[in-house]
């Protein structure tokens, strides 16, 4: 069988109480919202503003447009930048991979500006790109005026949901930015006109070392967003995103993010079909092949909180006795939907994995000839 049920702790733990001014617990693979408190309330972000700033440069590393070994020479403007800081110097130059261990484990406004000057030329062009990607994302409740979230302006703002939604966007697509948000202690060189120098970056998530499951993600304080955190973790093979917004205390955000993951872990269970096994292939009508190989479009995730016996789910698959040719890979041809008793709970397309062109006069010629020849 290639379903997987998966079971975290029995214990039932009840709905944490949040003094935070907003918070949303999600499940990270379906989306699935698990809690909320004033998840719309639109506030300010303060520095986990660069969870879009990093994930809009993972993108252009995918795309091939930079690369983590680019050299990103660091402005005047970069270099001035206030709050948090790795303390870069004008004219400055370090690898992209260094720039992003900067944001993410050292929240280094000045390493933020810099790339994003590095991608777009500068901070406003990149601010365009943000407020674009977070239309994208229908982010509705965001608007950013910097790309670091040094700002105190009235329109820099997004909300717990918001955060929640580009939080999953990144590690969704770029799982490898664990890799810096799990970073505790790392030092870096600086090479500027006054010599080589030693700095070391500390991790401002202190539930890398407080909260075992912890994978990241990023932190953010100013006097006007208080205090903030976008936090993820992993457990059992389950992943979480807390976000905790307006929080009083440095401490207390901690706090509330252990304990909305916590809740999550231990009152839900998650039920995946990796497809592991292999479809039969459909017939095809006037095509130039007799039949099309099919698959399926993802896997199937669902999320459940209600205590509901997931051995009890069942699929259904629905298919056509056959399709007209042409087909284009990836065309949607049947689907597979997941009940639990009678209640659907979710669906996945199956998609033809070939393109198969409407067969012409040539094609039936030589099939004739080839079945003659058979003979």
């Amino acid at each position: 069988m290639c379903i997987l049920v998966l079971f975290p702790s029995l214990e039932v733990q009840a709905e944490p109480s949040i003094g935070a001014k907003s918070a949303i617990l999600m499940e990270t693979k379906t989306g699935t919202v698990l809690y909320e408190k004033d998840a719309d309330l639109r506030l300010s972000p303060a520095s986990i503003t660069k969870i879009m700033t990093v994930l809009l440069t993972m993108e252009q590393i995918k795309k091939g447009n930079i690369s983590l070994e680019d050299q990103v020479i660091v402005s005047e403007h970069a270099s001035s930048m206030g709050g948090s800081q790795v303390y870069l110097a004008e004219g400055e130059i370090q690898t992209l991979d260094t720039m992003l261990k900067c944001i993410m484990v050292a929240s280094g406004n000045d390493a933020s500006v810099a790339v994003a000057e590095h991608i777009a030329g500068s901070e406003e062009a990149f601010v365009e790109l943000m407020n674009q990607k977070a239309v994208e994302l229908g982010m509705g409740n965001t608007h950013f005026v910097d790309c670091c979230g040094l700002s105190d302006s009235d329109e820099h703002y997004t909300s717990a949901r918001d955060v929640a939604v580009m939080s999953r966007e990144l590690v969704i697509n770029y799982p490898e930015i664990y890799h810096y948000s799990t970073i505790w202690m790392e030092d870096i060189t600086h090479e500027t006109k006054q010599g080589s120098s030693r700095f070391g970056l500390s991790s401002t998530n202190k539930l890398l070392k407080q909260y075992q499951w912890t994978t990241g993600l990023k932190t953010g304080s100013t006097g006007k967003a208080k205090y903030c955190i976008s936090a993820t973790a992993t457990k059992d093979a389950m992943d979480m995103i807390a976000v905790v917004m307006g929080g009083d205390t440095s401490k207390g955000r901690f706090k509330e993010a252990r304990a909305l993951l916590s809740y999550g872990f231990a009152n839900c269970r998650m039920y995946q079909d990796l497809h592991e096994e292999k479809l039969k292939d459909c017939p095809v009508i006037g095509g130039t092949e007799n039949a099309v190989q099919l698959t399926y479009e993802a896997p199937f995730y669902y999320v459940d909180k209600a205590g509901r016996d997931l051995q009890e789910v069942r699929k259904e698959i629905t298919l056509p006795e056959s399709i007209e040719a042409p087909i284009s890979k990836g065309t949607p041809v049947g689907q597979v939907t997941y009940y639990i008793k009678e209640e659907k709970i979710g669906s996945v397309n199956i998609c033809a994995l070939q393109d198969i062109p409407a067969a012409d006069y040539v094609d039936y010629f030589l099939k004739s000839l080839f079945l003659w020849l058979l003979h």
